[in-house]
């Protein structure tokens, strides 16, 4: 009987690209140099995020001169995590390298992450040993991933925020992955959710290649309530028990007021009062919106709409 042979890459990389016309060539050509060491078995995919530059145009150009490239393009933008998330679903490799396209993540590491994977791990996390941003990015993202990690009740917590999107998945994980029905997937909250064996890389961060982050503050705030709140209930807890211990609070002032009221009096006046209303209701307006925001997400989720639509694609 002839055996058959498997016609599936060795791994395939996967990168979403936003606002990275002047990158690509050189992300392109680091991948190729570093995966043609490896074995000349790959696929390099880049997800175009519907970037408002000339993105697309070099992943077409990038695809005829290089047959290993595949480009997907999504039809509006979507979001990183998404971006994501359609490269995973187009992916035929053994192993799976998820890593931005901003070259920070070096592709060098790349036969580190296999060889990691090879001693019996389904996931790779990459450490950064020291992240190439700011002092104001480095404390807001450490301080998010601690609150983030507590409220999540995510394993990886230890890491303060240094592990980043450069990681690898076996073929496994990709389709467990792919099973999951959530509305919206944060990719590391994602890989935490479906457990599977682990290990961690320590690398180098490298200085972005090029351009910015398009990740601003507005941004930044938004993808932190929409992580917290689609993976988590326990600010609905918390509300319960911040609103059980206001009520302790004000049952033990009334009789306090009721006692000095009988054994000296007190002189009325309304700057209490009007404190005492405000605070109340501005506990009241929080917790309503935490409940909206709960709402909100299952009114988005019911709609089960498309993670991503693939307007256009190369290579495939």
């Amino acid at each position: 009987m002839e055996q058959q042979v498997s016609t599936s890459p060795y791994f395939s990389i996967v990168s979403p690209v936003y606002r990275a016309e002047n990158i690509l060539e050189e992300l392109v050509k680091q991948l190729t140099e570093f995966s043609e060491k490896i074995t000349p078995d790959y696929e390099i995919i880049l997800v175009e995020d519907h970037s408002p530059d000339k993105s697309w145009a070099k992943i077409k150009e990038l695809g005829t001169r290089y047959p290993k490239v595949k480009g997907i393009k999504l039809s509006r933008n979507f979001g990183q995590h998404n971006a994501i998330a359609a490269g995973l679903y187009h992916t035929k490799g053994e192993y799976v390298i998820v890593m931005d396209c901003d070259l920070q993540d070096n592709p060098a590491y790349i036969s580190e992450l296999i060889n990691k994977a090879k001693e019996g791990f389904d996931v790779v996390y990459t450490v950064k040993k020291e992240r190439k941003h700011n002092f104001f990015k480095d404390f807001t993202g450490a301080a998010f991933h601690r609150l983030f990690n507590y409220l999540v009740g995510n394993d990886l917590v230890k890491t303060d925020g240094k592990i980043g999107a450069y990681s690898l998945i076996s073929k496994k994980v990709v389709a467990a992955y792919r099973d999951l029905h959530d509305e919206y997937r944060p990719y590391l909250v994602m890989l935490n959710i479906l457990g599977f064996e682990y290990a961690f890389l320590n690398i180098e961060h490298s200085s972005r290649h090029s351009g910015k982050s398009s990740y601003n503050l507005k941004r930044l705030i938004t993808h932190a309530i929409n992580g917290i709140i689609s993976q988590t209930d326990r600010l609905l807890k918390l509300s319960i028990y911040m609103g059980a211990i206001y009520t302790f609070v004000s049952f033990i002032y009334g009789i306090y007021v009721v006692y000095k009221q009988i054994t000296v009096g007190l002189q009325s006046g309304w700057p209490s009062l009007v404190l005492l209303i405000t605070f109340s209701t501005g506990i009241i307006l929080l917790f309503l919106g935490i409940i909206g925001l709960y709402i909100s997400r299952i009114f988005t989720q019911v709609k089960n709409r498309p993670l991503f639509i693939v307007d256009k694609t190369v290579n495939f």
